[in-house]
């Protein structure tokens, strides 16, 4: 080695090169390990995690079917409502272009270029919120630029075209179709057609899971648009699209399933006699409220049906509400004052308003005392002015004394069976539903077998008319009593109950029903509002209701046909049994009859009839039908009544109570094609207010008849 020069040596021990290269090697083989589970084993998950990231699923909104009046008038449809809208994608690189388009649109939409900023606190809503154009579409820039978001909506029509033909020189700008429903006849059918509201929050996900989207499909709040709602909305479609990484869709992954549009409703009710009835329901009350100088009469039901094949011809709950301010949502100023109004003008109270019935319900007294032998036709009751009967609680008590008076103040004398039904006297059907003494012996009829004869004729069950708000109506009985009210069934109960009043209850299509059924000589068609059903092809789709109440595609056992309308008889009296109560179906606290079944005999309705027939010609109704073209039959009602609105005013004064007012009737009378209740809250004495609307809404029906067959012509 020369002088100066060093020698460099490695000194790095052999085996911590060894343990380096090993170390590296364990790191690379974790490496390729991962790399062969994730490429290799796992490749068929990651690759299916990768094709979700890239896939979207679109929900194709379907169209809604319409709702059409037995005529073929529309009475809900789709109405277009233009969208503008901003694809922010889309939109100029230029941001100068792009504010020169904003402020072009603002001229003409009327909506801000700049106007609150979208936060948490002040979210962007669709078509609800005040917002900017620049600040909705910044919004939609941040999170869909490919998706177009709303800056105003429902334009007029004008407007919309004009955008749409800016639209080439305002890229990114558009005009977007959406189906928004109308009610043509509006507030005249709205308590019975209902409306429509976005997927209430309870009910997400049963929505969700038949494919509809929240906050963007609406769905039925009330009426035929709620009880038809799988019927009406159809079934939306689907589109699986891939997406590049800013959302913008590439291309169709699978085959597209377009939407399905609802089925369509045509109904069995007349839009015209509907309107009818409506205007001579508002126009009697209005006369009398002017007659009192007071708004006594603020509330009513007038309903018409067919007795022989079920089908209501109109439905009117007044007053009502206007169905299309529903339309794109629920305003809750509106909602709130519907809410809080007396009157409760979001309830169909034709079939959800259980009321006292009043002599009205004295038809089922009548059909059961004639049926049970209680008293003959020819039979005279002894009808003073009031009676006084000791009223007993239990079979040893010795009571107390209780009068009983008649309407007629001066009372009636003496009266056979269907003089009794024409003057519809009180004191009469108190003896023949409690009995009185030697005249009416063993307890007259008595709480149990009235009950029985009340349910033949409709009361205390809802029928099925198939409306969300329909409602039993109580028959109450001594076990009802004792539980709900903590006291027996008293004697007294008994003759109150004879008279449709205390605690028997009814909605007016129940006591519609009852008229129906006398009408028809014991028959009970199922009423009705279909119908039949219609694909949009216009033709005609058989379905059947099951005995749940379902519409269904296939006839089954228990079934009965709907679409095309088929009259379905629901009970025939005279051959139909009536409930025995015996076994699991005795009325609580009734005595059963073992083994005994009953039918009415076709004669009891015949003299009922006849009593009825004299209402109109020398009875309660006589004035009300004086000259009168068509020969009809009928029966008031005056019920009294005690609900909180009374208190409030001091008018539930003991014998003294304030009234509703009650008729109902049907005719030709003999050979009825038209029955019809009048009902008018706080209406006072029936025959007075409601006789006269029945009266003209059955004119108005027959009017409209010869109309339809060319007699006369339509003004």
């Amino acid at each position: 080695m020369t002088h100066g020069q060093s020698t460099i040596r490695n000194e790095v021990q052999y085996w911590r090169i060894l343990a380096f290269v090993v170390a590296l090697g364990l790191i690379f083989s974790l490496f390729i390990a991962r790399l062969f589970v994730l490429q290799i084993m796992q490749t068929v998950d990651w690759t299916a995690k990768a094709e979700e990231n890239s896939t979207e699923e679109i929900n194709i909104p379907s169209l809604r079917g319409i709702i059409y009046d037995r005529n073929g008038v529309i009475l809900a449809e789709n109405e277009a409502a233009y969208n503008v809208v901003i694809t922010a994608a889309n939109l100029p690189d230029d941001d100068g272009a792009i504010q020169e388009i904003y402020r072009q649109l603002s001229r003409l939409i009327g909506v801000p270029v700049n106007l609150n900023k979208i936060s948490p606190e002040n979210p962007y809503v669709p078509c609800i919120s005040e917002h900017g154009i620049a600040q909705i579409a910044e919004y939609g820039e941040s999170s869909t630029p490919y998706q177009p978001v709303a800056v105003k909506c429902d334009v007029d029509r004008r407007i919309a075209m004009m955008v749409k033909e800016k639209s080439v020189d305002w890229p990114g700008v558009d005009i977007e179709i959406q189906a928004l429903r109308e009610y043509p006849t509006g507030s005249l059918t709205a308590s019975l057609v209902g409306f429509l509201g976005p997927v209430p929050a309870a009910l997400e996900d049963f929505y969700v899971e038949q494919g509809l989207v929240p906050n963007r499909d609406k769905v039925g709040y009330a009426g035929i648009e709620l009880q038809y709602q799988d019927v009406l909305a159809g079934v939306n479609g689907r589109r699986v699209v891939q997406t590049d990484v800013a959302g913008q869709e590439l291309r169709d992954v699978q085959p597209p399933i377009s939407a399905r549009p609802g089925l369509s409703l045509q109904l069995t009710i007349d839009a015209r006699l509907q309107r009818a009835a409506e205007d001579i329901l508002k126009t009697e009350m209005d006369d009398w409220n002017r007659h009192f100088g007071d708004l006594r009469y603020t509330s009513g039901v007038v309903i018409a049906a067919n007795p022989k094949t079920g089908e209501i011809l109109a439905m009117v709950s007044y007053p009502s509400y206007e169905n299309n301010r529903m339309a794109r949502l629920i305003p809750a100023y509106y909602y709130n004052q519907l809410v809080n109004d007396p009157t409760n003008p979001l309830l169909n109270h034709a079939v959800g308003d259980v009321l006292p019935a009043g002599s009205v319900f004295k038809l089922t007294t009548a059909m059961g005392a004639l049926n049970e032998g209680v008293v003959t036709p020819d039979q005279i009751i002894s009808t003073p002015p009031e009676i006084e009967v000791t009223e007993r609680y239990y079979a040893n008590d010795p009571g107390q004394a209780r009068k009983f008076v008649d309407w007629n103040k001066a009372g009636f004398g003496h009266l056979d069976f269907v003089h009794g039904l024409a003057n519809s006297s009180n004191v009469y059907f108190y003896k023949l539903g409690g009995g009185y003494k030697d005249e009416i012996p063993n307890g007259g009829l008595g709480i149990c077998r009235l009950k029985t004869y009340a349910a033949g004729l409709g009361y205390g069950d809802a029928a099925g008319i198939y409306l969300p708000d329909e409602e039993d109506g109580l028959l109450p009985d001594p076990t009802w009593k004792r539980i709900n009210q903590s006291e027996s069934w008293s004697s007294g109960d008994t003759y109150i109950a004879s008279v449709g009043q205390g605690y028997v209850l009814a909605t007016p299509v129940q006591v519609l029903y009852s008229a129906m059924i006398v009408a028809n000589d014991g028959k009970f068609i199922q009423p009705t509002l279909i119908r039949q059903v219609i694909d949009s092809n216009g033709e005609v789709v058989p379905m059947w209701r099951n005995a749940d109440g379902d519409l269904i595609r296939e006839p089954a056992p228990g079934s009965f046909q709907v679409s095309p309308f088929e009259p379905h008889l629901k009970w025939d009296l005279t051959v139909d049994p009536l409930i025995q109560e015996f076994g699991e179906t005795t009325i609580r606290g009734c005595e059963p009859i073992l083994g005994q079944t009953k039918t009415v005999q076709p004669w009891v309705f015949d003299v009922i009839k006849q009593g009825m027939r004299l209402a109109v010609t020398s009875g309660t109704l006589e004035r009300q039908f004086e000259n009168a073209t068509v020969l009809a039959a009928g029966k008031t009602g005056t019920a009294e009544y005690c609900d909180k609105y009374a208190n409030a005013r001091n008018l539930c004064i003991p014998g003294s109570w304030p009234t509703h007012a009650w008729t109902i009737g049907y005719a030709p009378f003999d050979n009825p094609e038209i029955a019809v209740v009048a009902y008018v809250y706080n209406g006072g004495e029936g025959a007075s207010v409601a006789g006269p609307i029945i009266r003209r809404t059955m004119e108005a029906y027959f009017e409209l008849k010869n109309i339809d067959s060319g007699t006369v012509q339509a003004q």
